[in-house]
């Protein structure tokens, strides 16, 4: 009978390390990055570089950051958002790429009052 209980404890024990195993598998998957989700690190990366790349717009007296929206993805910086001048982009642009980790800024940020040109399906519908 000793020899049923060993080989019945054996088992439990086998059966409790593969489940521990893939319970740990299973969150180690879940922090891993995929191609449209960060890893748990990447996020906490983008997001000190979001929050440096505001901080800085929001010092520089070069431009009105009130109105400009910052996001990271994997290291790229993506500004859009409204500045009163031509120039308030560039140094947007400038101050967004010296932070730390940034790998690329895109901007999309528009010149108040500035009226964009026709797109193409706007140009076709005339």
């Amino acid at each position: 009978m000793s020899k049923i209980k060993n080989s019945y404890l054996v088992l439990k024990r086998h059966s409790l390390m593969v489940i521990l195993a893939a319970g740990l598998a299973t969150s180690a998957a879940a922090c891993a990055a995929t191609p449209t989700r960060e890893s748990t690190g990447g996020y906490v990366d983008d997001s000190t570089i979001t929050a440096k790349v505001k901080t800085d717009l929001a010092q520089d007296a070069k431009v009105s950051a009130s109105d400009v929206s910052v996001q990271t993805y994997k290291g790229v910086v993506d500004l859009s958002g409204f500045v009163n001048s031509q120039s308030q982009i560039s140094e947007a642009r400038l101050v967004a790429g010296q932070v730390n980790g940034v790998k690329a800024v895109h901007d999309n940020l528009i010149v108040k009052g500035v009226v964009a040109p026709p797109t193409a399906a706007e140009k076709r519908v005339d």
